[in-house]
């Protein structure tokens, strides 16, 4: 049996890393007995006729795609042209948008057959040997079909208990090598489940109201596995990492007792931690940590459920400081209630705490309890176009606040930060910046540049060039691959030929003759070529 497991595309703002969620769906399939690829459009460019075209190479049985509210638009086209293009295969969809939307989703899309409701491991493992009957479908756990023209929900799956049995995610059918050349961390996963209520939140309902650990020393064969491809950067993206100071000790212990060194980051909530749980998250690598505090108004904190109050905020913030993180906060405006003094008490509060924040717009996802709950709250929800579910700007409204409102405040903050970037940039440009302010910015330029190469297709599209048969990758040709690139970007030729030479010496990109020609093309990883 063969399986297409499709990654839709993500924007750079949201800054996209290896797909953890693909990545598990595929060792779950190959579990099963599957043979697996992962199509990633995540760091490539995608058309329609490009997937037409991959999907007969593949010749796949099944094609399941995974989402986020925020990008479900483009991965349902995918699904849609999978099933037009070839309708015998079986399209598949999960995660939470559809766990939570699934009679809607399946209404609304015929091309989709099949939803995996909730964690999709175990109901994988139990699907496959019945997949192609769909008259046993019925009979298992968390999925929902339509049959007879009439949407069928099966009893819900039981969590996961034992998270150490799962395989580990299969990171390598991912197209590492332009993972490397993007630069983000590589995410992981300590444990899964959330016992807190933050009503914007769908942690709690999607993986379950307690948390479930895995066994530490499996934790950091995972990382000596991501290491191995290269990687030295890692995100802990658990909601709850550091809840419990004795599970934080032996996963940070077990990477001090193997002398791994890499630089890695953490999610962490206010009220879990201690200066003493940072120094020994410090001591094992661990260079920041991200904080929801989302409010600074006391009375916001307790609508929303957050379960923090602000000085419980201020003092994690400031035991991290002296644990030698980074800390980092981030706020969401356009909260039920909003008024113009709640938002004014999250600025002055913000900007107190004197480290690196930031604000994200609610975004009222199918799940979670404000917008299952919306008659309950001072809040309007003004779309449902499900692109626009990127955190981006206000698609709420309060009787206080409106949408209007609410993008000033963000774009009054981002004016700030802006001029401070927008000098940084001018002293790079006239030569006036100190070497560390210099840096910044071209590793800016060139997380752009790398984007694009990836997102357009750009060496695809510009890597075919011709050559002397009896020459040997002469230096001519990464210049006129260079120079196509400029022509095709706008970009600084001199960024573009450090990137791009940068990206041969260390086997991200390489060439191969065909006929008169020499392709460039990107490595799967920077070891074994594709």
């Amino acid at each position: 049996m063969r399986v297409a497991i499709i990654a839709p595309p993500y924007p750079l703002e949201e800054s996209p890393a290896p797909s953890l969620g693909a990545s598990y769906v595929a060792a779950a399939f190959e579990a099963a007995g599957s043979e697996v690829k992962i199509i990633d459009y995540i760091v490539a460019r995608y058309t329609q006729e490009k997937l037409k075209k991959e999907l007969d190479t593949f010749n796949p049985d099944i094609v399941g795609a995974t989402s986020v509210t925020m990008n479900f638009p483009v991965a349902v086209d995918i699904i849609k042209t999978a099933k037009r293009h070839n309708p015998s295969i079986i399209t598949m969809m999960g995660g939470p948008h559809v766990s939570f939307d699934a009679a809607g989703t399946l209404q609304t899309y015929p091309e989709i057959d099949l939803l995996v409701v909730g964690e999709g491991e175990r109901t994988i493992m139990e699907l496959m040997p019945r997949i192609m009957d769909n008259r046993e479908w019925a009979n298992i756990k968390g999925i929902a079909f339509r049959q007879n023209g009439k949407v069928v929900i099966t009893e819900p799956r039981e969590l996961i208990d034992d998270l150490d049995s799962l395989p580990l995610p299969a990171r390598h059918l991912l197209p590492l090598s332009r993972y490397h050349a993007l630069g983000f961390p590589v995410s992981i996963i300590t444990s899964r489940g959330c016992p807190h209520s933050c009503i914007f939140c769908l942690g709690r309902r999607m993986l379950g109201n307690r948390s479930r650990h895995r066994q530490a020393s499996l934790v950091v064969d995972e990382i000596e596995r991501i290491l191995s491809y290269g990687f030295s950067r890692i995100n802990i993206t658990d909601d709850l990492f550091t809840s419990g100071k004795a599970k934080v000790r032996e996963i940070c212990e077990e990477i001090r007792s193997r002398r791994l060194k890499f630089a890695w980051s953490a999610f962490s909530r206010c009220n879990t931690t201690d200066r003493e749980t940072f120094e020994i998250m410090h001591a094992a690598g661990c260079d920041s940590v991200s904080f929801g505090i989302e409010s600074g108004n006391p009375e916001m904190l307790k609508r929303i459920k957050k379960g923090i109050t602000l000085e419980l905020a201020r003092k994690a913030v400031n035991a991290c400081k002296e644990a030698g993180i980074a800390p980092h906060a981030s706020f969401m405006v356009g909260l039920p209630g909003e008024s113009p003094e709640t938002l004014r008490d999250t600025q002055e509060f913000a900007k107190s705490l004197d480290i690196i924040h930031g604000y994200h717009f609610l975004a009222p996802f199918p799940g979670t309890t404000v917008r299952e709950e919306i008659e309950k709250y001072d809040l309007e929800i003004l779309t449902d176009d499900w692109a626009r579910y990127d955190a981006n700007s206000a698609i709420v409204r309060t009787s206080k606040v409106s949408s209007e409102d609410i993008n000033q405040f963000v774009a009054e903050f981002d004016n700030e930060v802006n001029k401070d970037w927008e000098g940084l940039v001018q002293g790079y440009r006239e030569k006036t910046n100190l070497p560390e302010e210099d840096f910044r910015v071209e590793a800016h330029f060139r997380l752009q540049l790398v984007y694009r190469l990836l997102s357009e297709d750009l060496i695809e599209t510009h890597g075919s060039l011709p050559v002397d048969p009896l020459s040997h990758v002469p230096r001519e040709t990464v210049d006129l691959l260079c120079q196509r690139i400029t022509e095709a970007t706008g970009s600084d030729s001199g960024l573009i030929h450090k990137t791009i030479k940068h990206f041969i010496d260390v086997g991200y990109l390489k060439s191969r003759p065909a006929d008169k020609n020499l392709i460039w093309y990107w490595t799967h990883n920077n070891r074994i070529d594709q």
